[in-house]
Order: structure tokens, then sequence, then C-alpha cells
């Protein structure tokens, strides 16, 4: 599925720029440069720049029209979902989650890995930077689809 959605980002991509001829310093809609005849042509997003390749231009359209899964905030509402609100210990009461973030940190992180692993493996998030951002699968499919 990765790979689907990134060929339609791509393709997004592509749609949303137009080949820039930098040497003679304009746009040239037909893919090459009607005054020196170059096919070796940057990528122009108006108003953002322009440069080879099209990644700069999938990344630059999932920072401006995506929000990143917020795994952390997710993870512990599912927690608070799952485990009462507070936690008796002897005479005191302590909000669950927050005890047992501070009580073992380890545990913690090692269970908000599993829980971006199983997002990940379900299809409910995707990466297209090896994991440093996610996104929430749908969004990204609404995004490419005509």
């Amino acid at each position: 599925m990765n790979s689907e959605l990134k060929e339609k980002l791509t393709k997004l991509a592509f749609n949303r720029s137009l080949p820039f001829c930098y040497n003679c310093y304009h746009e040239c809609p037909t893919g090459h440069c009607e005054s020196c005849g170059s096919d070796d042509l940057m990528r122009l997003v108006q108003g953002v720049g322009c440069e080879y390749g099209i990644e700069w231009i999938v990344q630059y359209i999932l920072e401006t029209e995506l929000n990143p899964v917020n795994l952390e905030e997710s993870f512990e509402e599912l927690m608070r979902e799952c485990y009462p609100e507070t936690t008796k210990v002897g005479w005191m009461e302590f909000d669950t989650i927050t005890l047992m973030k501070e009580q073992d940190p380890i545990s913690w992180r090692s269970a908000l890995a599993e829980h971006e692993s199983n997002e990940e493996s379900e299809g409910m998030i995707v990466s297209f930077d090896g994991g440093e951002t996610y996104y929430s699968t749908d969004e990204v499919e609404n995004l490419t689809s005509p």
C-alpha cells in the first residue's frame, strides 16, 4: 500500500509542478526548453521554488496539507480507554497513565513502539521518511484521490 500511495503522491506532485529550465529561467510546459532544447529540467512549484527531482514536492505537499499523526497522544488515549482514570496506592490516588509513564518509562516506550508498529502493519498510518513522521493513511488517500 505504501508504494501505491507513494505513486499517487508522485503523480500529484507532477500535476502541481511545472518543468522549468534553470539555464534559461523559464517554464517549459512541453518538457523541453524551447530556447536551449534541454530536457534536463527542474520542477517548479509557484511561490515555493524549483529544484531537481520530485521528492521535495511530495514532502512539501505532506507538510503543508496534512497533519502528522501524534502517536504518543493516540497511544495515551487508547490506554486511558483501557485502564481506570486513577489508581489507588495505599491512601493516595494517582492518574493511572502518569503513574505508568513515570514508574516504568522503558516499558511505556516499548508499548508505544509496539502501538506504532501495529498501527503501521494494520495500514492505519503510513510514513514516507523511514518512520520519522507518520500520516493517517485515510488522509493521504483522500489527498491523492481525484
